[in-house]
């Protein structure tokens, strides 16, 4: 493929914002991170209703209260995961997502009753697999930042909640630049038809560089004990890579090549984030039982 200099420039401005605007929400505090996946949770929900729908013109029938309920609903999950250093006009976040949770859950399933099309009940399970595939992943996200702030009552003393998060999405982005590499180089053996252009000399290699580069790096600059980066490190190489093969396999059923426009040259919200979406969920259960 010839080289396009347009391409580039707008390949490489639009990923120098992203970088900008993805280490500004991780690193600043608390709320910035908070602001910044309550707007990647909105935006994958967005792309994920306008797949399915291509997928199954049903889907396109749901109502208003449907439609919008469901994002309400998993994100009354992600607010109601929130700690005490999350406060508004002295209102606890958490109770707020609580009570916007339990409304939602009650009536959007009436609403769907009573005033849904035919295939109600199939809409009803997309969007569940969609509560399962991108709000809970985000909500225990939050749950991994959550866990590295100290408290006194509720002020916050030490805030180093961004370490894990860090960690987990410096992980992922390695392995894919390493895999592209490494399979640029090397790769003859095609991994899957799903994704044609990955190879296994590329995923294997990607995911030792990836494993090798975090887990010294966490260790003699951020003081983070081997197992831990390695474990993560581990999971989000290899989890990302099936999340990313699941995501394309979305947008094959589709029929479309990006999951959105957002971010112009790169695709979606759910194109960058879809190895992400599905390693979160395992890396926290690996904080949780092992660490």
């Amino acid at each position: 493929m010839a080289f396009n200099l347009q391409v580039f420039k707008t390949r490489a401005l639009t990923a120098i914002i992203f970088a900008a605007v993805m280490l500004a929400g991780l690193l600043i505090n608390h709320w910035t991170f908070l602001l910044l996946f309550s707007v990647i949770h909105f935006g994958c929900w967005f792309e994920y209703q306008k797949l399915v729908g291509l997928i199954d013109k049903s889907y396109l029938d749901i109502t208003p209260f449907h439609k919008y309920g469901v994002m309400l609903a998993g994100y009354g999950f992600m607010l109601w995961i929130l700690n005490k250093a999350y406060v508004i006009a002295g209102f606890q976040l958490h109770e707020i997502g609580w009570w916007l949770l339990l409304v939602v859950a009650i009536a959007l399933p009436v609403t769907e009753v009573l005033f849904g099309k035919k295939n109600g009940a199939r809409s009803m399970g997309y969007s569940v697999l969609g509560l399962l595939y991108i709000s809970l992943s985000w909500a225990l996200m939050m749950d991994i930042r959550n866990s590295g702030m100290a408290f006194k009552g509720d002020f916050l003393l030490l805030d180093l909640g961004w370490g894990i998060p860090i960690v987990i999405i410096a992980s992922i982005w390695i392995n894919d630049t390493m895999a592209y590499i490494v399979g640029s180089f090397i790769g003859k053996t095609p991994f899957s038809k799903i994704s044609p252009k990955k190879t296994w000399e590329g995923t294997i290699g990607g995911a030792i560089l990836a494993i090798a580069t975090v887990s010294l790096v966490g260790h003699y600059c951020f003081n983070y004990n081997f197992s831990l980066c390695i474990g993560i490190a581990a999971i989000a190489a290899i989890v990302g890579t099936i999340g990313d093969l699941l995501e394309s396999k979305l947008k094959r059923m589709a029929n479309v090549k990006d999951s959105g426009s957002i971010m112009p040259g790169h695709g979606g919200f759910l194109d960058r984030f879809d190895s992400l979406l599905l390693a979160t969920p395992f890396v926290w259960l690996y904080l949780k039982l092992f660490l």
